[in-house]
């Protein structure tokens, strides 16, 4: 088993002050006497997986009400993290999921997924496909036509073909979107031609190169600066031999001087050969700034083209793209679009050609869908009977009504049918839909029966019932015991009851008490060893040495385990 509920923590909710339950996998029954607060478990996980918060509920003399949820998610990890990752919420760290709940006495709701702040409507997404509630007024997954229509389909193995089906659909869709964005009316038509042909012309006649709009900055610094560049650089020319003061005469004076004084001291020669290298650097320069003063020329009209071009080019990026790359990508996607525009007529045909081939695809393989399902349906129906006629509705009948729309503009990724189980507990009267079976027990024991036939298609992996027992005894408990034994090999079955032959099937047993701590009444809920489950099955008996012996025999006879 890859997923189970490990822990749920309970902090002031009816007659529950502070409680931590740890439950194990497979079958765990829960039982105490009337009025004990048994549903306070089924409380807590109501809120917990997002439905509405009762204030009632709160414990008296209490602000807050918390619950806490910890799930050993196994298998479960795959579907998990993608789910998770969508929604910005924490993964599930050493493989556990913990869902968290509070309310206040003012009606603050707070609710958590891994530590992170989520909505009710996540919370209660997830529960739809963690924890299968059947209990009193509970919404249970098998009463949804459509979830009983994916149950028919992996039942009988129909999986591929439905996905086959669905596959069409979307490529359906997927046409019907690009017609629709062909088909628009003739001046709405024109304009968009109109528009494109601008767009594309625009940017076509442009003549954009990458990198460009950097060079032509560069240059353009330069012409609009022509004029003080030849100042500048003719001024450093005059400055270094043009003028009387300028710096090459200066030298020349400094390397007469230095001449004569290397005649008298040798050492001073290091001096002369300095100022020699300096005199050449100094008309290296002289020569690099005449060649640079050469190259600038004031052109008026140069300046002109540039500045056009500068401000065609950022005109287009304000209408296109903040860069020439976005503008050509741009260009590029209006090309492609006005192509489309322009082949409208042709590419409209061509969708309509496939839109016939796709339809003609769905019915027939809506068609083939429909007779498979068909085909499953009496071997189905056969199976839930059976179980149903050993839970006490003997001569009770079932269907798993199909209906098959033969348009395939009304398809949907699950075929071209609808799915309704129905149920008829009594001969002569007719079936009725499961959602319409007003008895809670009834319909519990019906949705178990469904649950055991249906237990290796079943996504829901922990399955909780409430008064699944009401109203039967005898050869019916011990069946609704061992059919949740059943079920329990591959789902985490918690069953809150209050007969012995059902109890005694679990794996694990617990037993809800109330007591009086400090002047107040308080529910406890604690696992039983073999001793402790005797007596309780013994008690649920109707007490005395017989009901001890008749629960022992109960134990060997089940199988439970009384640990």
């Amino acid at each position: 088993m890859g997923f189970v509920l490990s822990t749920l923590r309970i902090k002031n909710l009816a007659l529950v002050a502070d409680l931590t339950v740890e439950l194990g996998p497979g079958f765990c029954a829960i039982t105490g006497e009337t009025g004990t607060g048994k549903s306070v478990i089924l409380g807590a996980l109501h809120l917990v997986l997002g439905r509405r918060a009762d204030r009632s509920a709160l414990r008296s003399g209490a602000d807050m009400c918390s619950v806490e949820a910890v799930f050993e998610i196994g298998a479960l990890a795959g579907r998990l993290t993608p789910f998770l990752e969508e929604r910005g919420l924490d993964s599930c760290e050493g493989g556990q999921l913990v869902l968290k709940r509070t309310f206040t006495a003012s009606g603050t709701n707070r609710q958590f997924v891994n530590g992170s702040p989520t909505t009710l409507a996540t919370l209660e997404e997830m529960g739809g496909w963690l924890i299968d509630l059947h209990g009193p007024h509970d919404h249970q997954s098998l009463l949804h036509p459509r979830l009983q229509l994916s149950l028919v389909d992996a039942y009988g193995g129909l999986d591929p073909l439905r996905e086959a089906f669905a596959d069409q659909l979307r490529r359906r869709t997927r046409l019907q979107e690009a017609k629709a964005a062909l088909i628009v009316d003739e001046r709405t038509y024109a304009q968009q031609l109109d528009l494109l042909r601008h767009q594309v012309r625009e940017i076509s006649e442009a003549r954009l190169r990458p990198g460009e709009l950097a060079e032509l900055e560069a240059e353009h610094s330069r012409a609009a600066n022509a004029t003080r560049l030849l100042e500048l650089s003719q001024g450093a020319l005059a400055a270094l031999g043009e003028s009387e003061d300028a710096a090459l005469t200066s030298l020349g004076a400094v390397g007469r001087s230095l001449q004569e004084l290397a005649r008298i001291d040798a050492a001073a020669q290091a001096l002369l050969d300095l100022q020699g290298q300096a005199t050449d650097l100094l008309r290296d320069l002289q020569a690099g700034l005449s060649r640079y003063a050469d190259r600038i020329e004031v052109e008026p009209a140069r300046l002109a083209e540039l500045e056009e071009r500068l401000d065609l080019i950022q005109s287009l990026q304000r209408k296109y793209g903040g860069t020439i790359e976005e503008v050509q990508a741009f260009g590029a996607e209006a090309r492609v679009r006005l192509e489309a525009l322009e082949g409208r007529d042709a590419e409209l045909e061509r969708i309509n050609a496939e839109l016939r081939e796709v339809e003609s695809l769905l019915a027939s393989r809506g068609r083939e869908l429909s007779e498979k399902r068909l085909a499953v349906l009496p071997g189905l129906n056969r199976a839930a009977e059976t179980e149903l006629s050993s839970l006490g509705f003997r001569q009770s009948r079932f269907e798993a009504g199909l209906t098959h729309d033969p348009d395939p503009a009304r398809a949907t990724e699950t075929g071209m049918d609808r799915m309704e189980f129905q149920f008829a507990p009594n001969p002569g009267e007719p079936a009725r839909p499961l959602r319409a079976i007003a008895s809670s027990g009834e319909l519990a024991r019906v949705m178990l029966a469904l649950k055991t036939v249906l237990a290796d298609q079943d996504a829901v992996p922990v399955l909780v019932f409430d008064e699944v027992d009401a109203n039967v005894g005898g050869e019916t408990a011990h069946a609704v015991g061992q059919k949740m034994k059943t079920i329990a090999s591959k789902h985490q079955v918690l069953c809150i009851t209050h007969l012995a032959p059902v109890a005694a099937a679990a794996g694990t047993h617990y037993q809800v008490l109330k007591e009086v701590r400090d002047g107040r009444t308080e529910s406890r809920i604690q696992p039983l060893d073999r001793p402790s489950r005797v007596a309780e099955l013994g008690r649920m008996l109707g007490g005395g040495p017989a009901a001890q012996r008749h629960a022992e025999e109960l134990l060997a006879q089940s199988g439970g385990r009384a640990d």
